[in-house]
């Protein structure tokens, strides 16, 4: 699997481990224990990625495993690998057949406007 054009990588042989925020997309393939904050992008989560995180996006996809909560203000994702362990606060919520999610599912119905919408 490839993230997508002009997003930032971090590998599967990476472990990051606090606060990790900015302003562009982010595909996560390693591990991460903390907390991120990515309120005006996206972030992708790996299928090898084991995230033990709170995440403050604005779009997720999950391919990999989320131990943690999570607060998407746009849209979240859930592929079919995807494992979910927490409460989450999405505007809109997509799951394949065969992703698993453990929590509290609130959807706002409210998605963040992009430019030009």
């Amino acid at each position: 699997m490839k993230p997508a054009e002009g997003s930032t990588l971090i590998g599967k042989s990476v472990t990051i481990k606090g606060d990790l925020s900015g302003s562009e997309d982010l595909f996560m393939d390693g591990i991460l224990e903390g907390t991120v904050t990515l309120t005006e992008s996206r972030l992708t989560v790996g299928p090898n990625a084991r995230v033990k995180a709170d995440l403050q996006v604005r779009d997720l996809i999950v391919f990999g495993i989320v131990d943690g909560n999570i607060n998407a203000s746009g849209r979240m994702e859930l592929r079919q690998s995807a494992v979910v362990n927490g409460d989450v606060i999405a505007a809109r919520l997509s799951i394949e057949e065969n992703a698993t999610i453990k929590g509290r599912v609130e959807l706002t119905g409210q998605s963040a406007k992009t430019p030009g919408e």
